[in-house]
């Protein structure tokens, strides 16, 4: 699909000062309607966070621009593609975080919890422990209906409803994972950024983000003790480890063709019944 597919995706994040983000807004519009550009960008006290969409030489240009500003020089992107555009609008908004935790003190700019490698993780994976011998034990930071539609195998998911939900459960589970080596994931990496440096900040001895998120993992070594797909929020809904969009599947129960999203319903089990059954 990468040498034909018409539209580029990316995602990327930085997390940096970044006190203009007013007078920076209506120039990152004007540039993205500029290149045709679709998606959303956040500007944010703490940094910038992007999901767009547009052909290879509009996407290139917009980042060329964008890493033209020194504080995003060396700005890091994830890229996907698709046949259609699976953004409707050109979003650019002023938030106060780039993803919300209540926690204000977490200032990721001024020192990151280590971060592990795609290829260091399966290579601990597949052995069972990192490179000091702890267990390795893999951490959620998505939320619960994420989570459902693939996750790494063996994974600790507390089924947190949203973000701001973790720090309190982290809390209750210190204890017992003081002797292991604790690595927090989430899709593209920023909420696994936050969730490793606050827990550093509480006491947690042995804790990485993986680097990039689950995205930046399939892009390097696939699927390996991954099962499932990856939610995105975007009209692909998830996306399989060689980072295609999911396939729409057909309820053998009434015969309906069944849409990514729509296996994400509670009426969907798969090889049995479907919404459209439900109805």
């Amino acid at each position: 699909m990468q040498a034909t597919a018409t539209f580029v995706n990316i995602a990327a994040y930085k997390f940096i000062t970044f006190d203009d983000t007013a007078e920076k807004r209506p120039e990152f519009l004007a540039k993205c309607n500029e290149l045709s550009l679709k998606g959303t960008i956040l500007l944010t006290p703490e940094g910038i966070n992007m999901f767009l969409a547009g052909t290879r030489a509009d996407i290139d240009s917009f980042l060329a621009w964008v890493r033209a500003d020194a504080r995003f020089s060396d700005l890091e992107v994830k890229e996907s593609f698709s046949d259609d555009q699976p953004f409707k609008y050109m979003l650019v908004k002023l938030k106060r975080e780039i993803i919300t935790m209540k926690h204000p003190l977490i200032k990721p700019e001024e020192g990151r919890a280590p971060a592990v490698t795609p290829t260091t993780l399966k290579r601990w994976l597949d052995q069972g422990h990192d490179d000091d011998g702890k267990q390795v034990v893999m951490m959620e930071t998505r939320n619960a209906f994420e989570v459902d539609v693939g996750t790494f195998d063996n994974t600790l998911d507390y089924r947190i409803e949203k973000f701001s939900d973790f720090p309190a459960v982290v809390a209750q589970h210190k204890d017992e994972l003081a002797d292991k080596t604790v690595v927090t994931f989430c899709t593209g990496g920023i909420r696994c950024e936050k969730a490793a440096i606050h827990m550093k900040n509480v006491g947690y001895d042995s804790v990485y983000q993986l680097d990039g998120g689950i995205l930046k993992y399939f892009e390097e070594v696939g699927g390996a003790h991954y099962t499932g797909d990856c939610f995105v929020f975007d009209h692909r809904t998830a996306l399989n480890p060689r980072l295609e969009p999911s396939l729409a599947t057909t309820c053998p129960g009434c015969n309906a063709t069944v849409t990514p999203r729509e296996q994400l319903a509670p009426e969907f089990v798969a090889g049995s019944v479907c919404p459209h059954c439900a109805k």
